[in-house]
């Protein structure tokens, strides 16, 4: 289980999740803000007001990320703390944030990876229309650009947007995340502008950065498997991942969407929004593919639309997030499950790189995100022991391995999460991080998990599931 020299060991966050401060240096509201403050849209009222404080604490965590070993830290930039209203120049002092961040970490010897948007869209751009809106992807790229300026002499890796399925479907769909929407033709119009957006920041970010930088995006590609080789159900698995899946890689690694979605969503959109050059700016040549994996899908055909609230591994609404596919059945799959009631299955990873690798032969990929939510609690002497969370880093790291040892050009993988930390809708009810946080003091604990996942990144060598480090 030895890892190639340069693999990149690192943990990943996003800006509303840890950094708090929301009223700060000119930071305006974004989408999330006004969402987590709407009764009844995260569990417990939970807000990312101060969230675990990272903007005051960022010193503290880097060289905690440090000690534990990692080499490389990929953390989003907060639109709304840059750019307050969404248009028009950049506010410094927000910028200077992310420039010490970023000092920090080189001076420690930890590679930034910095991902421009994390699903936290300025609220005056959302009052505007929000991402079914096109200008929302022209603002993205003004927002890049200025990004690009303020770090490009010392940011090397770029991701221009984080699961932009979930923000299309999740916030403009089944209404589930901010900004809470539940149109269907506004979640697939929302999914195009991304695709745009993506484009369009990626030229962008080249033209105000050296040539050296590398511009990815991260996909939330989901592996999705029939229940059965029946052909009602074999089609809903196509529909799903159309959706999951097509809908994002087909443009921005063909140029062209799926023929297949556009005649299943036909009856809820007329993708009259394409407009020409569209496609030829969203495939805006990539110079790596972050996938993030959690679990699979298993569907059937159903036989009508389900009523009542629909769970499909991102939360139960009455609203999809599959347009025109409202029928289709998500069932549990079999195995040990985490805290979010997921899966657990390694060979879901190793799939969908295998995947990627023959869609996209010669582009290097990246784990973005993998982690599992346990219901962590300190023993009597402090202390957070986490074994679930040792086995399963375990076993998906070493699928990432026999993906490597098949061919695939894996070059690093990123922990979800560095710490505990505001888990969207499901509030601080879930816990996500290999650092354990008070949410009272705010005090940090590595977990057995961290300094396992430290070793290995030390040591390029996966330790034992029952290693003690």
């Amino acid at each position: 289980m030895t890892f190639p020299p340069a693999f990149l060991w690192g943990a990943a966050t996003s800006a509303y999740q840890i950094e708090g401060a929301v009223r700060e240096d000119g930071r305006t509201p974004s989408i999330w803000d006004t969402f987590s403050h709407t009764p009844g849209r995260t569990i417990g009222g939970d807000t990312g007001d101060i969230a675990v404080d990272h903007y005051h604490r960022y010193r503290d965590d880097v060289a905690l990320m440090a000690d534990l070993g990692l080499n490389a830290y990929r953390f989003s930039v907060s639109w709304s703390r840059v750019q307050p209203t969404g248009r028009g120049p950049a506010v410094q002092v927000g910028l200077d944030f992310y420039r010490r961040l970023v000092d920090e970490l080189l001076e420690r010897g930890i590679k930034p990876a910095v991902t421009l948007y994390h699903w936290d869209l300025p609220q005056e751009l959302e009052d505007a229309g929000g991402w079914p809106e096109r200008d929302t992807a022209y603002r993205f790229a003004e927002y890049a650009r200025l990004v690009g300026e303020a770090l490009g002499d010392r940011v090397d890796n770029w991701i221009t947007l984080n699961e932009p399925w979930c923000s299309a479907f999740l916030g403009y769909g089944s209404g589930v995340h901010a900004p809470g929407r539940t149109d269907p033709a506004a979640s697939l119009r929302a999914a195009h502008h991304l695709n745009l957006a993506h484009g369009l920041g990626a030229t962008a970010l080249r033209s105000a950065t050296p040539a050296r930088s590398q511009v990815a995006i991260s996909l939330n590609s989901s592996v999705v498997r029939p229940l059965s080789q029946d052909p009602a159900d074999l089609d809903a698995a196509r529909r799903i991942d159309d959706l999951a899946n097509g809908v994002f890689h087909g443009p921005l690694l063909r140029g062209a969407y799926p023929e297949t979605l556009f005649a299943s969503t036909a009856s809820v959109t007329d993708w009259s929004y394409v407009l020409d050059g569209d496609l030829r700016t969203i495939k805006a040549p990539l110079d790596a593919l972050g996938l993030n994996y959690y679990t699979p899908s298993l569907v059937s055909a159903g036989t009508g639309k389900a009523g009542g609230p629909r769970a499909d591994g991102h939360g139960a609404s009455e609203h999809s997030s599959w347009p025109a596919a409202e029928d289709v059945l998500f069932h549990q799959t079999p195995g040990e499950r985490t805290e979010m009631g997921w899966t657990i299955d390694p060979t879901g990873l190793h799939e969908l790189i295998m995947r990627y690798t023959r869609e996209a032969p010669g582009l290097p990929l990246y784990i973005t995100e993998n982690g599992a939510a346990y219901d962590d609690k300190p023993d009597a002497d402090g202390r957070v022991h986490d074994p679930e969370r040792i086995a399963y880093l375990h076993g998906h790291l070493a699928a990432v391995r026999r993906a490597i040892a098949d061919g695939a050009d894996v070059r690093g993988y990123y922990l979800w999460s560095l710490m505990d930390n505001f888990e969207w809708a499901y509030g601080y009810s879930k816990r996500f991080g290999a650092v354990y946080v008070d949410y009272r003091t705010l005090e940090r604990t590595p977990k057995s998990s961290a300094r396992w996942y430290g070793e290995a990144a030390r040591t390029g060598v996966l330790p034992g599931v029952g290693t003690t480090v």
